[in-house]
C-alpha cells in the first residue's frame, strides 16, 4: 500500500533532503558556497521549477526557525557587557548607515518616477540586509569572532531593530481605512510591544536559570533539549504576540541567558536545530522566485537589482571609510551587505495590507530581494579571487611580521597580562597578539607592544614567530577559537608546548583532548585562595588549610582523568564522595 494511500506524500520531503545533500556540497567544492548551492536547489524544486513542492510560503514561515535560533546562538555569544562595549559601533555605525542607505534608495525610487511612499517602503525594504546570508557567510570564513566581523554584527543588530519603527512608519502613512479618516501611529501595539520586551526580560532574568537547574537534576537529556527549544521558540513567539521580530525575541533570549552556567549546554542542543532550518530556509526563499513574475518584468527587476546593490555598497563603503575602515575592509563590508534582506518580506507585506503597494510592486519587490541575495554569494566569490593576496578584514593596526620573541602570548587579556608578567621580570622577550582593537590600543600607551592578529590562522601564527618560540602561551576568551587554535598549533607545531588557559572544565576537557600541554580553568585557583581564606577565617591552623587544599587538588585530578576517559558517571560519583573533612577547633571558630 502506498504512502499516498495512508495520507502521507513523502514527495516533497525526500525532494527536500535531496536537494539540500547534492546541491550544498556541490556548490561549496565549486568555491561558490552553501548559500548559492540551497537557493539554486529551491529554484529548481519549487513551483516555477520542476513543481516538486507548490507552496514556498509555508515552508519559509518553517524555515524561519532557522534564522531564529540562528539569532538565539549569536545572542549567546552577545554577553550585555559585549553589547554595552559595542553600543557605539550599533547606534553610531549601524545608525548612520541605515539612514544613509535608506534615503539613497528612497530617492532612487523617486527620480524613476515613483511616488515617495512606495518608493520609501521600496528603499527601506532593501536596507534590511539578510541576517541569515551574512551571517553564514561569516560563519562559513570564520569571521564571525574577528572584530571586522563584530562590526558587522552590530550593524545587523540596528538593522534589526529598525524593523519596529518601520513598521510604525507604515501604519502612520497607510491611507484611510473605514471608520478612520487616516493612519496614524498605532499607540496601543508600541504599548504592547514594549511589555512585550520588559516582560521577556523579567522572565529571561528571574525564571529561565532556575527552570534549567531544575531540569538538569532530573537527569534526562532530552527534556534539556525539549525546554532549550521552548525557550527559543517561546521568546519568537512571545516578540510575534507583541508585533515585533520573533528574530530579536530569540536574540534578546539568547543575550538574557549568555551568562548562565547552562550557556554551553543550550549551544549544543540547539546548534543542529540550527543548521538544518537555516538550509530550509534558504530553499524556500530559492522557492519563492516566481520566474514568471521575473520574465514578465525583467528588466525593471535587473535594473533595481543594479541600482540598490549598487547604491547601497557604495553607502556602506563611503561610511565603513568615514568610522576609519581601511580600503579592503570596507570593500568587503560594501559587498557582503549589499543584498536585500528576510525582514524585507514583512516589510512589503505591511505595505501591501496597508495599501501602499499593489500586489504586482510586492511580487516584483520580493523578486529584486531574493536575486539580490542570489547575487551576494556569487559576488563574495568574485571578490575572494579579486583580492586572493590581501587579507579581506585587515585592521589598520601592526600585523605581526618575522617575531621572534621566546614565548608566544596569543590574547593579551586580563589572564595574558598577568601570565606575561613573569617571562617579563625574567627579561625574556615576548611575542604577543590579539584581535581586539581597543585593548592593543590600550596596552601600546603602557608601552606594551601588541600586534593585531588572528591566533587561529597559520599564516598569522608563522609571522607571529610560533615556530620558533620556546612555549606559546593561549589566553584567548573564546573557547571554540582556543580550542581550534590549540588543534590548529598542534598539528603544524606538535612538539611545541602549548600553555592554555580553559574558561571552565568542560572547555579544559576539550583543550586536553585538542593537545593542549597544560590548562588552567580561569577562575580555578582563585577560588582555591578563596576556601583557604575561609577555612582560615573559621579557625583552621595552615597545615590543616594546606591539607584539604591538596585533598582537593587531588579529588579534581582523578575526576578530570576518569572525564578525559569517558568515565563520567565514575567521576560525578568520586566528587560526591569524596567530602573533606577536617577537625574543627569549635572555640577558634567561635571566637
Amino acid at each position: 500500500m502506498s504512502a499516498q494511500a495512508h495520507g502521507v506524500d513523502l514527495l516533497p520531503i525526500v525532494a527536500l533532503l535531496a536537494s539540500a545533500v547534492v546541491a550544498a556540497p556541490l556548490f561549496q567544492r565549486l568555491g561558490l558556497g552553501s548559500i548559492l548551492g540551497y537557493l539554486a536547489a529551491g529554484v529548481v524544486i519549487g513551483p516555477f521549477g520542476l513543481g516538486l513542492l507548490q507552496d514556498p510560503a509555508q515552508l519559509l514561515q518553517i524555515a524561519e526557525m532557522g534564522v531564529v535560533m540562528f539569532l538565539f546562538l549569536i545572542g549567546l555569544e552577545m554577553r550585555p557587557s559585549r553589547l554595552w562595549s559595542m553600543r557605539g559601533q550599533i547606534f553610531g555605525l549601524g545608525l548612520a548607515q541605515v539612514a544613509v542607505a535608506a534615503l539613497v534608495l528612497t530617492g532612487i525610487g523617486v527620480a524613476t518616477g515613483f511616488p515617495v511612499l512606495p518608493s520609501f517602503v521600496a528603499g527601506t525594504g532593501f536596507v534590511l540586509t539578510s541576517t541569515a546570508i551574512v551571517m553564514r557567510l561569516l560563519e562559513e570564513e570564520g569571521q564571525m569572532h574577528t572584530p571586522a566581523g563584530q562590526r558587522i554584527v552590530a550593524i545587523l543588530i540596528l538593522e534589526d531593530l529598525a524593523i519596529v519603527p518601520l513598521l510604525a512608519a507604515v501604519a502612520f502613512f497607510a491611507p484611510a481605512v473605514p471608520g478612520h479618516e487616516a493612519g496614524g501611529v498605532d499607540l496601543r501595539g508600541i504599548g504592547i510591544g514594549t511589555l512585550t520586551i520588559a516582560g521577556l526580560i523579567l522572565a529571561g532574568r528571574f525564571l529561565l536559570n532556575p527552570l534549567f537547574r531544575l531540569l538538569a537534576n532530573v537527569g534526562v537529556r532530552e527534556v534539556m533539549t525539549a525546554a532549550a527549544l521552548l525557550v527559543v521558540l517561546g521568546s519568537a513567539y512571545a516578540m510575534q504576540l507583541g508585533g515585533l521580530s520573533m528574530a530579536m525575541g530569540a536574540f534578546l533570549a539568547g543575550v538574557l541567558l549568555s551568562e548562565s552556567v547552562f550557556r554551553h549546554q543550550l549551544e549544543a542542543d540547539i546548534d543542529p536545530f540550527r543548521g538544518i532550518l537555516l538550509g530550509l530556509f534558504f530553499l524556500a526563499v530559492g522557492m519563492s522566485l516566481d520566474l514568471g513574475v521575473v520574465a514578465a518584468n525583467w528588466r525593471m527587476i535587473l535594473f533595481y537589482v543594479a541600482a540598490y546593490m549598487v547604491a547601497k555598497a557604495a553607502v556602506i563603503y563611503l561610511i565603513a571609510r568615514v568610522f576609519r575602515a581601511d580600503h579592503h575592509q570596507a570593500l568587503y563590508r560594501a559587498v557582503l551587505m549589499a543584498q536585500g534582506g528576510e525582514f524585507a518580506f514583512v516589510l512589503y507585506a505591511a505595505a501591501l495590507s496597508a495599501g501602499i503597494i499593489t500586489g504586482e510592486q510586492n511580487a516584483i519587490l520580493t523578486a529584486i530581494i531574493i536575486l539580490s541575495m542570489v547575487l551576494t554569494p556569487i559576488a563574495m566569490v568574485l571578490l575572494r579571487r579579486l583580492e586572493k593576496n590581501r587579507p579581506l578584514v585587515a585592521e589598520t593596526r601592526d600585523a605581526p611580521d618575522g617575531l621572534s620573541g621566546r614565548a608566544l602570548v596569543i590574547g593579551f587579556g586580563r589572564v595574558g597580562q598577568i601570565a606575561s608578567q613573569y617571562l617579563f621580570a625574567r627579561g625574556h622577550e615576548v611575542s604577543i597578539i590579539d584581535t581586539d582593537i581597543e585593548m592593543i590600543d590600550e596596552a601600546r600607551r603602557h608601552g606594551f607592544k601588541v600586534y593585531f592578529g588572528d591566533g587561529t590562522r597559520l599564516d598569522i601564527l608563522h609571522a607571529a614567530g610560533a615556530e620558533g618560540a620556546a612555549l606559546i602561551l593561549l589566553c584567548i576568551d573564546n573557547e571554540e577559537a582556543a580550542t581550534h587554535a590549540v588543534e590548529l598549533l598542534k598539528g603544524h607545531y606538535p612538539d611545541k608546548p602549548i600553555l592554555a588557559r580553559a574558561s571552565d572544565r568542560r572547555h579544559a576537557l576539550k583543550l586536553v583532548q585538542a593537545g593542549a600541554d597544560y590548562q588552567i580553568r580561569e577562575t580555578y585557583e582563585s577560588a582555591l585562595l578563596l576556601g583557604q581564606q575561609a577555612l582560615a577565617v573559621l579557625g583552621a591552623t595552615p597545615e590543616e588549610i594546606e591539607e584539604a587544599t591538596l585533598e582537593l587538588r587531588d579529588i579534581d585530578s582523578q575526576r578530570f582523568e576518569l572525564e578525559l576517559a569517558g568515565e563520567n558517571e565514575a567521576a560525578r560519583l568520586l566528587f560526591n564522595d569524596k567530602i573533606v573533612s577536617l577537625p574543627v577547633d569549635r572555640k577558634a571558630a567561635d571566637a
